[in-house]
């Protein structure tokens, strides 16, 4: 078996490759940073007994999954943002895995088909409003972007950002796609400038005065407070949890799949269940700021203190029906350019 290396020794491409020894483990290819995933990766291995080698990646491991083929060491994928799931599934580099621990933990609109892919935390996405320029209350909804009286005080990163094809996305599964376009045509007609950037760069462009109004991910919240240089940009917003009167706001996830090839597969399994439990789930929300998918489970001091908020329960699944339709809609509204 080709074997990776320890999590002491992440990666940070996806090349390099050596032996260690170990009679159990798991192996894992990571979008997410290392930072995040060691702490939760220790404690399973300290209850296990099995060791989690990781290979991290930004990008490029569905490919090499593919190339790789059946002859795969991986056991694992960890991703964000239900594309890059659906990238897996489509490629046919996952298989399905069901457990009563996922059933019972995961919420199923957070399931992919199948079990070929589970959420392990969420993201909100948010619009971030200055404390000096917007009147607590002004703006409730997604919808209410498209309003004139925001016209040159919206900031955003491109359209076509995952994140933003997510949002989109749900927008057309909620709303249909005539009144998405509408909707995405009037935002675009209230940019303060063109999107560029990204999340972060936004609340900064609201620090500054550049604009009023921001769409984010609620985590980057988190991240700019907790950096001495950005976190000024921070304290210049709110925080607004869009839509909670009536559908909830859009959130995505961050998720793992079991690869095709898994040549540890048990020991892998052994991983999806710990990260589903309660435990873990807290240690992996909290490395990032985010939201745990198993309902009970609180969200860190910090993410807690900006409150509860009512999350769009359309299964994720269905929002990804529309992602191509949302990429076309940017294109013919010109919402980049």
């Amino acid at each position: 078996m080709k074997r990776l290396i320890p999590t002491a020794l992440v990666l940070a491409g996806t090349t390099a490759v050596t032996s260690v020894q170990a009679n159990e483990e798991v192996n894992v290819y990571s979008y997410r940073q290392p930072f995040l995933m060691q702490p939760i990766f220790d404690a399973f291995t300290k209850e296990s007994g099995i060791d989690v080698n990781v290979v991290f990646a930004k990008k490029g491991l569905t490919e090499r999954l593919k190339r790789e083929g059946k002859n795969s060491p991986a056991d694992l994928v960890f991703t964000v943002d239900i594309g890059r799931l659906n990238e897996v599934v489509e490629a046919g580099v996952v298989q399905g895995v069901t457990t009563p621990e996922l059933e019972k933990n995961i919420p199923a609109q957070y399931q992919g088909p199948d079990g070929q892919w589970y959420g392990l935390t969420t993201r909100a996405r948010v619009i971030y409003a200055s404390k000096d320029r917007v009147k607590e209350g002004s703006i409730t909804r997604y919808e209410d972007l498209a309003k004139p009286e925001w016209k040159g005080k919206i900031c955003t990163r491109s359209g076509k950002h995952p994140y933003n094809v997510a949002l989109i996305a749900s927008m057309i599964a909620n709303n249909g796609e005539a009144e998405t376009e509408k909707w995405l045509t009037a935002v675009k007609n209230n940019l303060a400038q063109k999107p560029q950037g990204n999340d972060r760069a936004q609340v900064k462009a609201i620090k500054e005065g550049v604009c009023d109004l921001a769409i984010g991910n609620n985590y980057y919240y988190g991240k700019m407070l907790m950096d001495e240089e950005q976190s000024a940009w921070a304290r210049s917003v709110s925080i607004v949890f869009p839509n909670q009167d009536d559908r909830g706001t859009h959130v995505n996830i961050s998720g793992v799949s079991l690869t095709k090839s898994a040549p540890n597969k048990e020991n892998a399994i052994k991983l999806m269940n710990f990260l589903s439990e309660a435990p873990a789930q807290k240690i992996y929300a909290e490395q990032n700021f985010e939201y745990p998918v198993k309902p009970g489970v609180e969200p860190s001091a910090l993410v807690s203190s900006w409150g509860t908020f009512k999350s769009d329960t359309l299964p994720l699944n269905e929002i990804a029906k529309y992602r191509t339709l949302a990429v076309k809609l940017v294109d013919k509204t010109g919402f980049d350019n």
